[in-house]
């Protein structure tokens, strides 16, 4: 599993997709009784709750699928009646041809890739026989709210159509992943947070709502490294249904990501270490005609910061341009190969699709 900084809170993230036999099981204990004088209260008003988790467990988990390649295994969700499937680009990884199973237990679909997209980390995939599929429901994700109640379903650890339960913890959070070969590297914006439990496996999933839509798509969980690289209990991240609809239907639409309203500088960098310690994003090479060659920057600059803020590292470049608008202009700090220092004005373009 592979880690990231978040750039709200120190933690680390794992992208939540794992290994086919990524399976451990931990010995159960024996729930403590209530006391007597709880026992009624408990009894009048649990029965109304479950009766909404079962109602919306049976909606929606016959939309959820399993999706496995040679090297991990993940989750998906039926997005329409032609047999496309909604993932993340980090499960689906470099494969064009996957396997396909129902949360709710079905015979294997075979599937190839339509397309991904790593700058959102969002792929759809196709099955060849989409008979037997039931596409989900979509709500709006621009009405959630912080305290909804959300159930999040996918099959972590290879566990098949498991379903954990939590609230929306909070609202529009940045968060960037690892960028390696389980990982695309993706800056993730107007992340959805949930103490919802996401485990490897749970990638690519439903954050469903109690009216039994999907609102986001589970991606990351965090890790404290305070406890050794364990868990941090209750912290995941789902992208916005909203941003996953959209990426979708351009990729069913046009085979590919047409516009992914990210805005970009378009350079290919790495970042730049100077006594043991970031010191900025160094080009290695501007993309011809993108913004930055119209700006004037080249090979050899190593990029500080973008309007007044340091980017010190990949990850926080991308997360300050995750903030800004293409066609927006952005002040970009600059060291120059001499050791001199500039502030260039850049006139964002479009974060490629593909």
């Amino acid at each position: 599993m592979s880690k990231a900084v978040v750039a709200i809170v120190a933690a680390t993230l794992l992208v939540a997709c794992s290994g086919p036999s990524a399976i451990h099981a931990a010995r159960s204990t024996t729930p403590t009784a209530w006391p007597s004088s709880q026992t009624p209260d408990a009894q009048e008003s649990a029965p109304p709750l479950e009766a909404s988790y079962e109602r919306v467990i049976k909606q929606a988990l016959p939309s959820i699928v399993q999706i496995t390649t040679d090297e991990v295994l993940g989750s998906g969700i039926v997005y329409d009646s032609a047999g496309h499937i909604l993932t993340n680009a980090h499960v689906v990884g470099g494969a064009k041809q996957m396997t396909v199973t129902l949360a709710t237990g079905s015979k294997s679909h075979s599937a190839r890739l339509v397309k991904s997209f790593g700058g959102g980390d969002l792929a759809v995939i196709k099955v060849d026989d989409p008979k037997g599929l039931t596409p989900a429901r979509f709500g709006d994700s621009s009405k959630l709210q912080v305290g909804q109640v959300v159930l999040a379903m996918g099959n972590p650890l290879g566990l098949s159509g498991s379903v954990t339960q939590g609230i929306i913890s909070a609202l529009g959070r940045t968060v960037t992943e690892p960028q390696d070969p389980d990982s695309p590297g993706a800056t993730i914006t107007g992340a959805i947070q949930t103490s919802a439990a996401i485990n490897p496996g749970n990638s690519g999933g439903g954050l469903i709502d109690l009216s039994g839509q999907v609102i986001g798509i589970p991606t990351l969980a965090a890790t404290d490294q305070d406890l050794g690289g364990g868990a941090a209990p209750g912290i995941g991240f789902a992208i916005p249904s909203n941003t996953a609809k959209d990426i979708a239907a351009q990729i069913i639409r046009n085979g590919k990501v047409t516009n992914s309203h990210r805005a970009a500088l378009g350079i290919r960098g790495t970042t730049a270490i100077e006594d043991g310690q970031a010191a900025g994003v160094a080009v290695v090479k501007v993309d011809k005609g993108s913004a930055a060659a119209k700006a004037g920057i080249k090979p050899g600059d190593v990029i500080i910061s973008v309007n007044g803020r340091e980017t010190l590292t990949m990850a926080t470049l991308a997360e300050a341009l995750s903030t800004l608008q293409p066609g927006k202009q952005a002040k970009v700090g600059v060291v120059r190969l001499n050791g001199s220092t500039t502030t260039i004005t850049v006139t964002l373009g479009v974060l490629p699709g593909d």
